[in-house]
């Protein structure tokens, strides 16, 4: 049988069926889906292919899924670190974004982003940022995949002045790429404290009809829940769930306010919960509760917010942060295995994002969203479970090759779709421009 691509690895790590590696396993693409994963003698018996790859010191993973990011603010980062959540926002990004943040700079910034996750191993992102229109034409011209998220907040800013003008544009942009394979929408409202009750049932019916998810920061601080309180004389969860916005399309993020009533009525419920350990630390926001939602049968996944306050897009420290973390706070080492922790970062993710009939696992019929990573390298060598040492002792460093719908993305750690040097100087050129 005639196929583009026939990669034959060391080791398949396909996530479903859970628990599985394949050794001297190889994976046929064909078009912009997996034809097959079969035994390498097999496959070559079975298939002839345009590109064929030999990878015997390579496992192959399915594509990262980083649940929450905003890639433009790859701008910003480094810009004010070391601050507590409420004063880097109000008193350092706000004002640096009422000041520099436009098309260009959105451009710019999701440009250096995605760069920075296809050389990692991510092949879909969850967005939420300003003027989401730039970030659907970046990815869908270099061929990232990305759920694009529908900002909302009440006050005005240069994407939009008012709650029906950003409702009016993500419709819009919602229109505008609702046929194209690797963009999908979410609306995005920002936070229970940046969002008032009108809006949020508005966006809620249109979900519905849409049939798209809704990713928001929630019980990210103390702070948040105790200003709820103040407010609405409620926890801020309590107030979104009175609403119907909480909900199985509910992408809920940070979440290291939790009282254990509220893990049962999140499990109830469907939530997804997208856990950013490492911009939780830096910000010193609290601790998620990742042993009791996965043994709530929460769905979790990881993403590594901003890298205005992580400082980077890496999934591959993003997990080894995530599996350890979940150990310290739940005092038990067993809580999160390296096996559970790969799939928080692919196939949960893509539950969270209604994607997982597509991505998220290695399986026949599904994207061919498809991460090389080298093991053979000092650092991960004895080997005796590869999973755990991509989580445990892996790097990004190691990721050679990427696919996002049987295109490749990254060969040999060089990026195909976005030239290096551009990127650089365009992040350099943004780098003296806010500065001054």
């Amino acid at each position: 049988m005639k196929i583009d691509t026939l990669i034959h690895a060391k080791w398949i790590i396909p996530v479903e069926p859970e628990n599985t590696v394949y050794e001297n396993y190889s994976i046929a693409i064909n078009g912009d889906k997996i034809e097959a994963i079969l035994p390498s003698d097999a496959a070559r018996k079975k298939f002839t292919a345009t590109t064929e790859l030999n990878m015997d010191q390579h496992a192959l993973i399915p594509g990262l899924i980083n649940a929450h990011t905003h890639a433009a603010m790859s701008l910003l980062r480094g810009l004010a670190d070391d601050l507590p959540l409420m004063e880097w926002l109000n008193n350092h990004i706000w004002p640096a974004e009422q000041k520099w943040v436009n098309s260009e700079f959105v451009k710019d910034g999701t440009e250096l982003a995605i760069a920075e996750m296809i050389r990692g191993g991510t092949t879909c992102f969850n967005d939420m940022y300003f003027f989401p229109d730039q970030t659907a034409k970046v990815c869908a011209d270099v061929g990232m995949r990305v759920v694009v998220g529908l900002i909302l907040i009440d006050f005005p800013t240069a994407w939009a002045d008012d709650a029906d003008e950003y409702i009016l544009k993500g419709e819009q942009v919602h229109d505008t790429y609702r046929h194209n394979p690797l963009v999908n929408t979410a609306f995005a409202p920002h936070a229970p404290y940046t969002v008032s009750d009108e809006p949020l049932q508005r966006i809620n019916i249109l979900a519905e009809e849409l049939d798209i998810p809704i990713h928001m920061h929630i019980h990210e601080t103390a702070f948040e829940v105790s200003q709820g309180i103040e407010q609405h004389g409620k926890r801020p969860l309590q107030r979104l769930t009175e609403l119907g916005v909480v909900s199985s399309r509910m992408v809920a993020v940070h979440m290291t306010q939790l009282e254990q009533a509220e893990i049962g009525e999140l499990a109830k419920l469907g939530v997804s919960v997208a856990h950013c350990p490492e911009s939780n630390l830096k910000l010193a926001s609290g601790f998620c509760p990742v042993g009791a939602l996965v043994k709530a049968g929460v769905n979790v996944c990881i993403g590594t917010d901003g890298t205005a306050s992580n400082n980077d897009l890496d999934m591959i420290g993003e997990m080894r942060t995530a599996a350890l973390l979940a150990k310290g706070v739940a005092n038990d080492p067993t809580c999160l295995d390296a096996h559970t922790t790969l799939k928080m970062a692919t196939l949960n993710g893509a539950r969270a994002l209604g994607l997982n009939e597509s991505i998220g696992s290695l399986k026949k019929g599904k994207q061919a969203d498809i991460v090389a990573i080298n093991l053979s390298q000092l650092e991960t060598v004895p080997m005796y479970d590869p999973v755990s040492q991509i989580v445990y002792a892996g790097n990004r460093e190691q990721v050679s090759d990427v696919w996002i719908a049987g295109k490749q993305l990254l060969k040999d750690r060089k990026l195909t779709t976005l030239e290096y040097s551009r990127v650089m100087n365009k992040a350099k050129a943004w780098e003296k421009k806010v500065k001054g």
